[in-house]
């Protein structure tokens, strides 16, 4: 559109899971169409890794207990949900938890892979109980967007069991709609945009991934 603003996009406040944006100026009316589009996006629409569905050794379904662990298998599947992993590469696979020992197990047990990094290692994911036990877990990971919840998964084998999938890097986004100026044009808007991730992709990414997919 002939005239139409381009507005600059600056990084004022940044941190590992924390970015604040602003992008001015803006024609009047603009600030909440483009906050809203990019708030959107960001929560709904940008790609990240997630494990969708476990094999448990000793378990055939999720109303159960895991062998010699203080969790039952619902308990599990909630810690698993909190696992955040980055995508190192445009695949799904599968993670594997092999433990022998008592006491808590951490996310940082879960053996090394090369596609998926793992983002919160300290997560405690369950508690083994008796000394020697042996605990063997396979975590299936596969790349999407969004939120999808384990009943929405079917036919799966028995032993197989799904598992609430967020897959959005995004936490949290805010904006806020401020009048501004240029020169002696009054009537221009300011964007404020804050955006909490999970440590999965850095904030400004999140945003230039966005406008992309906005783009497009």
């Amino acid at each position: 559109m002939a005239g139409l603003l381009v507005p600059k996009i600056e990084l004022t406040e940044q941190s590992v899971n924390f970015g604040r944006f602003v992008a001015e100026p803006l024609e009047k009316g603009f600030g909440v169409t483009l906050g809203n589009s990019l708030r959107r996006v960001l929560l709904g629409y940008l790609s990240g890794a997630a494990v969708t569905q476990v094999r448990i050794e000793g378990v055939q379904h999720e109303f159960t207990v895991i062998p010699n662990t203080k969790e039952d298998v619902m308990e599990f599947l909630l810690n698993v949900k909190e696992l955040r992993l980055k995508a190192l590469s445009e695949r799904g696979g599968m993670l594997v938890l092999e433990v022998e020992k008592e006491g808590p197990v951490y996310a940082s047990d879960i053996k090394p892979s090369a596609d998926f990094e793992i983002i919160n290692p300290e997560l405690c994911l369950l508690n083994v109980t008796k000394p020697g036990s042996r605990l063997y877990i396979e975590l299936d990971v596969e790349i999407g967007t969004g939120f999808r919840g384990a009943e929405t998964t079917e036919n799966t084998p028995v032993g197989t069991i799904p598992v609430d999938a967020i897959f959005t890097p995004i936490r949290k986004v805010n904006y806020f709609v401020e009048p501004t100026h240029l020169g002696r044009e009054t009537s221009r808007e300011r964007l404020r945009l804050e955006i909490w991730t999970d440590g999965a992709m850095a904030p400004v990414d999140t945003v230039s991934n966005a406008a992309a997919i906005l783009v497009e």
